[in-house]
């Protein structure tokens, strides 16, 4: 229902994403990136009909490759911007985050490339939801574009694997409905 609201389109789709993998993690001690990679993992293995695979590798291998070479999506670019690295700092942890995407991309490691590319995204949401990015302005549009046709096919296909799995555990809710 937001195809002419990209922004607000990424944020629901966020929300809806956040919604599937969150998971209390002060309890186990996890960052992020590490509970996405766990997370991607599991959902692979139980993935019998390669739905994951197919997002990564027929639909948007080239939209991925472009999201993993865009300095804007880094952590470490903002990071540098701000002045908590320098530039030689962002541009080694830059260089090092290609070359280990472009190993992934050509060992058609779909873990990886899936986790990297989350990352990419956790980034592009920070922006959003922090202020990095006005609503409806002309900066990230190309990342935003890619990124919620991407979501758009990839938390269906989570919430797919997901219900195909019911007797998995996939953790208690971290904000359940609570009836007053």
């Amino acid at each position: 229902m937001c195809e002419d609201d990209p922004d607000a389109k990424f944020i629901f789709l966020w929300i809806a994403f956040n919604a599937i993998y969150a998971q209390d993690l002060d309890t186990l001690k996890l960052r992020e990136a590490e509970s996405f990679s766990k997370f991607i993992e599991k959902l692979l293995a139980l993935d019998n009909e390669n739905e994951l695979s197919d997002i990564v590798w027929q639909e948007f291998s080239g939209s991925i490759r472009v999201l993993l070479n865009n300095p804007f999506v880094f952590q470490p670019f903002w990071e540098y911007q701000n002045g908590s690295i320098d530039e030689d700092e962002f541009k080694t942890r830059f260089a090092s985050a290609k070359s280990s995407a472009a190993r992934a991309l050509g060992n058609a490691k779909t873990n990886v490339v899936l986790r990297l590319v989350l990352q990419r995204l956790y980034t592009l949401r920070n922006q959003l939801i922090h202020g990095g990015a006005t609503w409806n302005s002309s900066v990230n549009r190309e990342q935003l574009r890619d990124a919620n046709c991407l979501l758009h096919k990839l938390v269906p296909a989570l919430i797919d694997i997901m219900m195909r799995n019911p007797d998995e555990l996939w953790g208690d809710a971290s904000y359940p409905v609570v009836a007053l």
